[in-house]
């Protein structure tokens, strides 16, 4: 690669840019004509920022999808050139997520798509102890989340108990039913889009979703992740993508996209069993066009959800926070407002200095055609109960 290769790559990039109040943005790599999306951010223990994507010429279908990675040394302003942190040869990787545990290891989670279908969805994951260097970690471990739903198709009948009649839903849920009774069908596809959750007790919660039966449960594990198994599902009527928080009594709470009919607004669904069971899905008030959202408890009690605010369309990106839980949303601001460009699938973390860091999937046409990457933004949460925008 030439000097003057390098300087234009660099000329792409925006400038480390201020927004509203104490919000600062800029991409991670320049805009170009591949897929970047579906991000996930970590902060490490030595206070570097993390960021993982998939990367390909398309999705599911496309074979050459693989999961890149980038490096924020603390204190830095600028992002590492992107490396590549799993491929599996011949067979699209995708919807990635970290977790960094109790015990400092860092995992990577992402679904490899045995089948150019999303329900041929199989739960791979990497671990590593060693990661502080430049470029990939060093894997400790790798293997399969495999898991069998609990009471699948008990909860379906339960839940659609009132569905399930000769009508186009009825029938569609009836076939739904049917399929659950498979054991194949029923274990294969699920696959993760946002953090995994850690437990006061130790339990470690993993979100999953299925485009097949177009709801969601979560993988748990009570070994430090040796060992998994299947929650019940959280049925309803076309929720995926969990977010999972926790309340201060110890209840938990899912928010989800919306992939079902009118009206469009994010789902929710609660347990009181640390994961185990959970409420059927139900509407809240906040409008969702079939996007990802993803949602966080802030260390001082508060919440937070980053979502696109609008029925439909993915070029308003929001964050809203809660005082109470939950309840209500009372405050929110726009990361992203511009109706020529999609900005969606946000991660969200709390870092350890209070600042707040989002990554999102950034898609904008330059030159007559849409090019994409992966932006950060970084604020405090006062910008978000300042002034709205």
């Amino acid at each position: 690669m030439t000097r003057r290769t390098l300087l234009s790559m660099a000329a792409a990039l925006p400038a480390f840019s201020a927004g509203p109040a104490e919000v600062s943005s800029e991409l991670i790599f320049p805009p170009e004509s591949w897929h970047n999306h579906s991000s996930s951010i970590v902060e490490l223990p030595d206070g570097d920022l993390f960021v993982c994507w998939f990367h390909g010429s398309g999705e599911r279908t496309a074979d050459d999808v693989k999961i890149l990675a980038s490096r924020r040394a603390k204190g830095a302003k600028e992002w590492s050139a992107p490396f590549e942190l799993a491929d599996t040869p011949n067979f699209p990787d995708t919807n990635c997520t970290m977790f960094v545990d109790s015990k400092k290891r860092l995992w990577l989670f992402w679904p490899v798509i045995l089948a150019n279908e999303w329900e041929t969805a199989l739960m791979k994951y990497k671990r590593s102890l060693n990661y502080n260097q430049a470029g990939p970690p060093r894997w400790d471990d790798a293997g399969n989340v495999l898991i069998i739903p609990k009471n699948m198709v008990e909860r379906m009948q339960e839940v659609w108990k009132q569905d399930l009649k000769p009508t186009p839903f009825g029938r569609y849920a009836t076939r739904l039913v049917a399929m659950a009774s498979d054991k194949l069908t029923s274990r294969l596809g699920w696959f993760t889009r946002t953090h995994p959750l850690g437990l006061p007790s130790g339990r470690i919660l993993l979100p999953l979703y299925s485009d097949g039966f177009s709801f969601s449960l979560m993988a748990i594990s009570d070994d430090g992740g040796e060992t998994w198994f299947g929650s019940e599902p959280i049925v309803g009527y076309g929720n995926i993508q969990p977010s999972v928080v926790r309340k201060k009594d110890g209840t938990l709470v899912a928010y989800m996209r919306d992939n079902g009919p009118p009206p469009k607004c994010i789902h929710i669904s609660v347990s009181k069993d640390e994961g185990v069971s959970w409420s059927p899905a139900q509407d809240t008030e906040l409008p969702n066009p079939g996007a990802s959202v993803e949602a966080i408890a802030l260390r001082d009690g508060r919440w937070i959800i980053v979502y696109n605010d609008l029925p439909s369309g993915r070029h308003s990106l929001a964050v809203s926070m809660s005082d109470d839980e939950g309840a209500t949303w009372k405050w929110t601001r726009h990361l992203e407002q511009k109706p020529e460009g999609r900005y969606h699938y946000p991660s969200v973390i709390q870092a350890q200095d209070g600042s707040v860091h989002v990554t999102y999937s950034y898609f904008v046409r330059e030159g007559g055609k849409e090019v994409k990457s992966i932006k950060h933004a970084r604020f405090e949460p006062s910008w978000i109960t300042s002034t709205s925008n």
